[in-house]
């Protein structure tokens, strides 16, 4: 009984996976599907989930319509920044956090939970003003630090627990060895954090890639305008859609976040598998 009972669970569980990553992949599937349609099949009333017809006039028109590769470029720039200074700043600050295990660490760690349920409109004001007084709005360079401020707080509550996840031992050891504090950073604890850090760099990326709130409010030159802003361009005077276009144009704004998902994915099992085998 207690075997049969083990089966079915296993096979609930593999039917909530199944479940879910159904959920996950069907918005994305039926937005490659209506990338390649005609219009003829977007506004038909039984739509389909594969074209009858695809075609790539979607695509050519999203191009021709908006400049989707500049704000690709500066989407990709500000993300790619976003995401290196998010690190840098929160890699030493959580090892500090996490071996330091005082009320200022604890009170630190508390405040990186607390101000992610901030929302945006409240924000929004204060850090218009901070950039007006530091020139930075309406810059790259102003969107960079926001989403880095943003970004932090996580960032830094993820890295806590990676560093808390590295054993005191394994310092201590080196230490005895004749290491010295930077040497055992780099040649110990560093290898073992690089999980870690793909994983907070890859949220850093991806949040700021598709963030699209503080680009529409702080930047206002269309030069300088993001990808998540543009695609709103695609939205006509009466707030109706040119589908076609938008579904193509949405679809390559995934791929970047799929791409640097898949490569850190990888990094990131090959460094715990590493991790493992060192502990």
């Amino acid at each position: 009984m207690s075997i049969r009972t083990g089966r079915a669970a296993r096979t609930g569980q593999y039917l909530a996976l199944l479940a879910y990553l159904v959920f996950l992949a069907f918005p994305f599937l039926w937005l490659l599907s209506t990338a390649f349609k005609p219009p003829r099949e977007l506004g038909s009333l039984h739509p389909s989930w594969i074209p009858d017809e695809p075609t790539l006039a979607n695509f050519r028109q999203a191009f021709d319509e908006q400049p989707l590769l500049r704000a690709a470029g500066n989407s990709l720039l500000i993300a790619l920044c976003a995401a290196v200074v998010a690190v840098l700043v929160a890699t030493p600050a959580a090892y500090v956090a996490a071996r330091n295990r005082g009320r200022l660490a604890k009170a630190a760690t508390g405040w990186a939970v607390v101000s992610q349920a901030f929302p945006f409109v409240l924000l929004i004001i204060p850090l218009f003003l901070i950039l007006k007084n530091l020139r930075l709005v309406n810059t790259l360079t102003g969107l960079v630090l926001v989403y880095v401020v943003w970004s932090l707080p996580f960032a830094l509550w993820m890295l806590i627990g990676y560093v808390r996840a590295v054993p005191t031992e394994l310092e201590e050891a080196a230490a005895v060895d004749g290491a010295g504090r930077v040497r055992t950073l780099v040649s110990v604890t560093a290898p073992l954090l690089a999980p870690g850090v793909a994983a907070t760099a890859m949220f850093a990326f991806v949040t700021a890639w598709n963030e699209f709130f503080f680009a529409l409010v702080l930047l206002k030159t269309p030069e300088k305008q993001t990808l998540p802003v543009v695609l709103t361009h695609f939205l006509g005077a009466e707030g109706v859609a040119d589908l076609g276009p938008l579904a193509a144009a949405a679809f390559l704004a995934t791929i970047p976040s799929l791409v640097i998902f898949a490569i850190v994915q990888r990094r990131i099992t090959g460094g715990m598998l590493a991790g493992a085998v060192k502990h």
